[in-house]
């Protein structure tokens, strides 16, 4: 029985979330699964991923194969890394010492790939919504102007017309 470790999709149409599951290879995408590793949600900005690492080391060394997503969520949240560091800790290349610390070193510049991501789109909608008001604003004074342009020039008639109607008025009477 091959297993995979696969996508599962759930969730609603155009919102799709997937459960990332251990599964039989022949077994349907949405179908039956042997066990449930964790959760991914494309839909968040960064995307949300929880996952077990226990559980997915068990199945990578129990000879599990990921799909090309799978292999790429696992990668991305150190789950490849920590199976590489553990055989190299079976092998006698490195001590588990050793190991802990260069997988703590990678999860801290992993962490703060992600903080920097977070803030710059933070960041960037700030500055988005801050251009909106500034070109809302300019829009909003060139009406302005434009309306006192026309409330002058109407005043500017009726104080011609006026005077045209006082001069008649005085004309008349003499």
């Amino acid at each position: 029985m091959p297993v995979k470790i696969r996508l599962a999709r759930h969730g609603r149409k155009r919102s799709p979330f997937y459960y990332i599951v251990a599964a039989d290879s022949r077994a349907p995408r949405d179908g039956r699964y042997i066990e449930r590793i964790g959760s991914y949600n494309p839909n968040t900005d960064p995307a949300t991923i929880d996952l077990d690492f226990e559980k997915a080391i068990t199945w990578l060394n129990n000879g599990a194969q990921p799909t090309d997503t799978c292999r790429a969520i696992l990668s991305y949240k150190g789950v490849l890394y920590k199976n590489h560091l553990v055989k190299g800790v079976a092998k006698g290349a490195i001590t588990q010492e050793q190991a802990d610390a260069k997988f703590e070193a990678w999860l801290k510049a992993q962490e703060a790939k992600i903080v920097a991501k977070k803030e710059k789109l933070v960041s960037k909608s700030k500055n988005d919504t801050k251009k909106r008001l500034e070109s809302e604003q300019a829009v909003n004074k060139a009406k302005a102007d434009e309306i006192a342009k026309k409330h002058a020039k109407a005043a500017s008639k009726g104080k011609e017309t006026e005077e045209v109607e006082i001069a008649e008025t005085e004309e008349v009477s003499e």
